[in-house]
């Protein structure tokens, strides 16, 4: 399932909020999607403004320019 929502990002990934580390300005989510952790910062306000908290289903919306790989 995707957002009902117009989004040029492709990559819409759903997911568990797991932890919560809020920072003085911005907080550090790990999303646990599929058994494999996303890393979102977002500021503290977004946080509040969503009322997210642990154990939240939400969306990674990942949208990027490049992405690079390296061995």
């Amino acid at each position: 399932m995707k957002l009902n929502v117009a989004l040029s990002a492709r990559n819409q990934l759903q997911g568990t909020i797991k932890v919560i580390k809020m920072g003085q300005t911005t907080s550090h989510l790990k999303i646990d999607i599929g058994g494999h952790i996303v890393t979102s910062s977002v500021t503290n306000e977004a946080v509040e403004e969503l009322a997210l908290k642990v154990g939240d289903t939400v969306w990674a919306i990942i949208k990027a320019s490049d992405v690079m790989i390296a061995k």
